[in-house]
């Protein structure tokens, strides 16, 4: 990996990945967003890991996409391209995944810190969809994505204008989880996933699956949804674990099963 870094083991049972291009300030280009997407899917299917955090550096979450790639394609170039083949592939994650961001996040590095499951920001954290400024408008799911986030009139706003947020005003529009001082951001982001890992894996995938589709579909459908997912569970060795370290009022040893 040339853009990214990834840690199997930063802390028991949680990934780390940290997006590798300082210079360019973590800027989206093919090749990275070919290899944040290999490492995902890598991490998806590892029974060892249970969360993952996804961060940048302390300047720059991502800034968006790396502009000099994209600036003289036309539209059969970007059809040839296929970079929205990778967005999905990321999407698609069944583990939760924990941005942690400080410094920039925009344009599609405030999509990529959107299509995790959380956010934690730093105090110098930025959020903003400014591809309108170039004569395009987001296209990796921040028109979608931001509108579910903090309403339309809000999203219109910021989309519209290509304004940048800081992360007081993220906080206050529901876009992040928390704010914290920089030299503490990866710490709490950690503690988090920490806390997540320590749960049943089957049910907080499954629970993560049953909120992301609850955008997708209507309330009855998503309650039967909810109710499969509800039912499915109880053919889990964690299940029976869980409940029984309940009712004997000790600590559950959740194995993934």
């Amino acid at each position: 990996m040339e853009f990214i870094k990834v840690s199997q083991d930063h802390t028991p049972h949680v990934a780390l990945i940290e997006l590798n291009r300082p210079k360019e300030l973590n800027a989206l280009n093919l090749q990275l967003l070919t290899e944040l997407a290999e490492a995902l899917q890598d991490l998806d299917t590892n029974e060892q890991v249970r969360a993952i955090i996804l961060t940048g550096n302390e300047r720059a979450f991502a800034a968006g996409a790396d502009i000099r790639q994209l600036a003289d394609k036309n539209s059969i170039d970007m059809y040839k391209m296929d970079l929205f083949s990778l967005w999905r592939k990321i999407s698609s994650v069944k583990k939760p995944i924990i941005a942690a961001v400080s410094g920039f996040a925009l344009g599609g590095g405030c999509e990529l810190a959107m299509g995790c499951d959380m956010i934690v920001a730093s105090e110098t954290a930025q959020f903003g969809q400014p591809e309108i400024k170039i004569g395009v408008i987001p296209g990796a799911g921040g028109t979608q994505r931001l509108t579910k986030a903090i309403g339309k009139v809000k999203a219109m706003e910021l989309i519209l204008t290509g304004r940048f947020i800081d992360a007081e005003e993220a906080l206050s529009l529901g876009l992040i989880n928390s704010i914290v001082p920089v030299e503490v951001y990866m710490k709490e982001a950690t503690k988090l996933a920490q806390e997540i890992a320590s749960m049943p894996p089957l049910a907080v995938q499954m629970a993560k699956e049953s909120i992301n589709r609850s955008f997708e579909i209507s309330l009855e459908e998503g309650l039967y949804f909810e109710r499969k997912n509800y039912n499915t569970l109880y053919s889990s060795e964690d299940q029976k674990e869980g409940m029984s370290a309940f009712i004997e009022k000790r600590k559950p040893n959740f194995k993934g099963q």
